[in-house]
């Protein structure tokens, strides 16, 4: 059975997430998993327990990633590692255990142990993971769109770029919010803090307008959605879109607010239960890739959204 009809079959995607993940690919290359992960349908580590299961071998732990010793990545050379993608992270008497995207494929093994003269035990890992650990050991370059937060730790996730204590004051902010101008300003604020441009576009009679921006110029913008454009898409998914901008008519008046078509963005929904009401956009710029982590951003766009319900709450209070 296919990846992809094995994880429907598991229940862990839907038919429908399944295709439209199907489509990604044939647009942006990728393993089928790292658009899944990429369209927010799992996360990397539901993945990987997934493939362990799927491929009947461990997944690494991606702990043993974060400083391998040069003693062990020496035992593969460069030039193996890329062509069959593999990552040796710990090495015990005879044995070498390497993890890679395919460990089913009995030849890459055999060739491996031929040429380390070392007893591979294989795991399984992510596409994501395995390109980032490339680059980091052997100097690999990546494609940009691989280029995520993947290396960082759970924790990190959930409070980068911020600490604590400036998470907690912003969440603080948000609870005691008195309209929706002062939601979106905290919002793009907190934004702003990680990505150089950041627009707030509300969505009103299936139209989208600029509302507020840092780094953009969203006044007077005003436009409906085409069918197979990036904000079309977020909407009828109702799930945030990492990637490039295309360059295709349907994205044109987008293109022309943002000045060209960046290499990597982010737009993310901003929804009251249900309901979209805005769509979040960042960028770093036309040929920046972005670097902060979709984990904050995902977290301050749900504090708004709270902030958004609780505000419109309090007014049917008052109209009472």
């Amino acid at each position: 059975m296919k990846l992809g009809e094995a994880l429907v079959r598991d229940s862990l995607i839907t038919r429908d997430q399944l295709k439209e993940a199907l489509e990604r690919q044939v647009i942006f290359g990728g393993r089928i998993g790292t658009n899944i992960v990429e369209r927010g349908f799992l996360k990397e580590a539901e993945l990987a327990g997934f493939l362990s299961r799927y491929f009947k071998v461990p997944a690494v732990d991606v702990k043993l990633l974060t400083s391998i010793e040069n003693e062990v990545i020496d035992c593969i050379s460069r030039d193996i590692a890329e062509k069959y993608r593999v990552i040796p992270f710990k090495k015990e008497r005879k044995r070498l255990h390497v993890a890679m995207m395919e460990p089913n494929v009995l030849q890459s093994i055999d060739e491996l142990r031929f040429r380390t003269t070392y007893d591979i035990v294989p795991y399984i890992i992510t596409e994501m993971r395995l390109l980032y650990a490339l680059e980091k050991y052997y100097g690999i370059e990546r494609n940009l769109r691989y280029i995520s937060t993947t290396h960082l730790s759970d924790e990190e996730q959930a409070t980068a770029p911020d600490n604590k204590a400036d998470l907690l004051k912003l969440k603080e902010s948000f609870a005691s919010a008195r309209d929706k101008e002062e939601i979106v300003g905290l919002l793009l604020h907190a934004a702003g803090k990680v990505y150089s441009r950041v627009a707030m576009f509300v969505i009103k009679s299936g139209s989208v307008s600029g509302w507020k921006a840092k780094g953009l110029n969203v006044e007077r913008a005003e436009f409906r959605p085409q069918p197979n454009s990036l904000f079309a898409e977020v909407i009828a998914g109702k799930n945030y879109y990492r990637g490039p901008l295309l360059k295709v008519p349907a994205n044109e008046p987008l293109i022309t607010i943002v000045g060209g078509t960046p290499q990597d963005c982010l737009v993310v929904p901003v929804q009251i239960r249900e309901k979209i009401i805005g769509l979040l956009y960042v960028d770093n710029g036309i040929a920046s890739v972005l670097d902060a982590n979709l984990g904050y951003i995902n977290n301050i766009v749900s504090m708004a959204s709270i902030s958004f319900e609780i505000t419109i709450l309090r007014r049917k209070i008052f109209d009472l």
